[in-house]
């Protein structure tokens, strides 16, 4: 895996983390797309990791796109403008593309600035907490561009299509208070408390039985696009292979027991 993604586990934890502090952690380039997604699919293949933390080294999240790599190309993105879609296909797009697969919650840990492509990033986790530092921005329309990246999938999905419309046509940059206040974030907190924070929140996941979140997961995902009725089929044949686990049994014998559970993942 290259460094500029570390993998770490501690225990059910796995915390991913973007590392390209000098350049503010851009993911528009193909060493970084590597590494994030070969980071989800070893996460997602971990039957030992219970939930995951994505953040940023250094001071910002991510920073999205690479300005200075862009302007360096202009004259092939005007000359060749057939090879673009085949760059996003192959680059950058791949990236929501493993977020949607993923089965493992994962938790957005957001320790500054995200960006453009970067808030979409964030916005591909499953759950995110601030930094008081943190400031969002879907900034694409301020170098004239458009999100390449999902973004437009995925931010009215978290915000409402009125506020994703504002972020949108605007690009005006939002600080943690107002990102909480839109729903973007579900918790703000001081700068040094951020991953004891996001930590915290997976253990609390982390404590349940893991097929059982993995399959929850799956099934909020499933309902953003699936009809009721097919949401419905679906989750009575998850419900039979969670009934069938030793987690159920150990849940149940446990609350009628009071004592406290012990999942295996069996």
């Amino acid at each position: 895996m290259t460094d500029k993604v570390l993998y770490e586990q501690d225990g059910p934890i796995i915390t991913i983390t973007l590392n390209d502090p000098g350049m503010r952690n851009p993911i528009s380039e193909m060493e970084m797309v590597d590494g994030i997604v070969n980071a989800l699919e070893r996460l997602n293949q971990d039957k030992s990791a219970r939930v995951a933390i994505l953040t940023g080294a250094g001071s910002a999240f991510s920073s999205g796109g690479d300005l200075r790599k862009m302007q360096a190309e202009f004259a092939t993105r005007a000359e060749k403008p057939h090879l673009t879609p085949l760059y996003y296909k192959h680059g950058i797009q791949r990236i929501p593309l493993a977020f949607e697969k993923l089965d493992v919650p994962i938790i957005g840990a957001v320790n500054g600035p995200a960006i453009g492509a970067g808030l979409d990033l964030a916005c591909m986790c499953d759950m995110r907490i601030a930094a008081e530092s943190a400031r969002f921005a879907e900034s694409f329309v301020k170098v004239g561009i458009v999100p390449g990246d999902g973004g437009a999938w995925l931010l009215p999905r978290v915000v409402g299509f009125s506020k994703a419309c504002e972020m949108a046509f605007t690009g005006d940059l939002l600080n943690a208070a107002e990102a909480l206040a839109c729903g973007l974030v579900s918790r703000v907190v001081p700068d040094a408390e951020l991953l004891d924070a996001a930590r915290a929140l997976a253990n609390r996941i982390a404590v349940n039985p893991p097929h059982a979140v993995r399959m929850a997961k799956r099934l909020l995902l499933e309902g953003r696009n699936t009809r009721l009725d097919t949401l419905l089929e679906m989750s009575a044949a998850m419900q039979a292979l969670t009934h069938a686990t030793a987690d159920h049994r150990e849940a149940v014998n446990a609350f009628l027991e009071k004592r406290k559970p012990v999942f295996t993942g069996d």
